[in-house]
C-alpha cells in the first residue's frame, strides 16, 4: 500500500513526521521506497533537546533534509503576551488556542498542494485513535488523502521493526516517553498508563488531541 501511494501520486505524497518512534519506522521505509518524497515537521518552539538532536540525527543517517515548518511569530508574540507562555495550563481553551498556533496553522501550510500525507497514526495509541483507517479521505484538509500504513501495528511490532532495522529513535523512550511533543505538555507515563496519558497530563477529558488529527 505505501509503495502504491508513493509511485501513483509520485510529487504529491508527503510524509509528516514528530519523530514519535512510528514516524522514524515510516521515514526508514519511505527513503527506501522513493527518496524523493519530501518528509516535513513542525518546529513548534517547544520542542525537547533530544528531539531537535533527532532531527540531526535522522538527517545524517538517512541523507535528506526536513522541511520544517514554524509558527507565526506574530501569532505566537500576541498569544504569548496575552495570555503567558504557560498559560496552557490554566485552561484548555488555552492550551487549544497553543495548539492551533504551535501546530495546526503550520500544518495546513504544510499540506497545501498536495494529493496525500502520511501518517504514524495507530489504533492502540488512544482511544480517539481505535478506528483509525489505513486510508481515508481528511476533509479537514481539503479532500486529499490521508494514509497511516501503520495503523493496525501494535507497539511490539514497532519497536521489534526499529530494533531490525538500527533506526534512531528519541532518547526519551528510553526514560518512559511512549509519546513525546512539546516539552511543556509531556511527562513520562507510570506503569500501566495509556502510552498517551503523559500528553497534557493535567486536563481531566479522555479525549485529547492537539488539533492535527481532529476530524471535521
Amino acid at each position: 500500500m505505501l509503495t502504491r501511494f508513493l509511485n501513483e501520486y509520485h510529487g504529491k505524497t508527503v510524509l509528516a513526521s514528530s519523530f514519535g518512534a512510528e514516524d522514524q519506522v515510516l521515514t526508514h521505509m519511505v527513503r527506501q521506497i522513493n527518496p524523493l518524497v519530501e518528509i516535513f515537521t513542525i518546529d513548534t518552539g517547544r520542542l525537547y533537546p533530544e528531539t531537535l538532536e533527532l532531527l540531526e540525527i535522522t538527517e545524517r543517517r538517512y541523507n535528506f533534509k526536513y522541511k520544517v515548518y514554524r509558527p507565526n511569530k506574530q501569532s505566537v508574540k500576541i498569544f504569548v503576551k496575552a495570555r503567558g507562555i504557560d498559560s496552557i495550563y490554566d485552561s484548555t481553551e488555552n492550551r487549544k488556542e497553543c495548539c492551533y498556533i504551535r501546530k495546526v496553522e503550520p500544518l495546513q501550510r504544510a499540506l497545501q498542494g498536495v494529493d496525500a500525507w502520511l501518517t504514524g497514526l495507530r489504533r492502540v495509541q488512544s482511544e480517539d485513535r481505535e478506528n483509525v483507517l489505513k486510508v481515508q479521505v481528511d476533509d479537514a484538509h481539503g479532500g486529499i488523502y490521508k494514509v497511516s500504513p501503520l495503523a493496525n501495528w501494535s507497539d511490539e511490532k514497532v519497536w521489534d521493526y526499529i530494533k531490525e532495522h538500527d533506526i534512531p529513535y528519541n532518547k526519551l523512550h528510553d526514560k518512559g516517553y511512549p509519546s513525546i511533543g512539546c516539552e511543556p505538555c509531556t511527562r513520562a507515563v507510570k506503569p500501566g498508563e495509556n502510552i498517551r496519558a503523559g500528553r497534557w497530563w493535567w486536563e481531566k477529558s479522555e479525549h485529547k488531541e492537539c488539533g492535527l488529527h481532529l476530524e471535521r
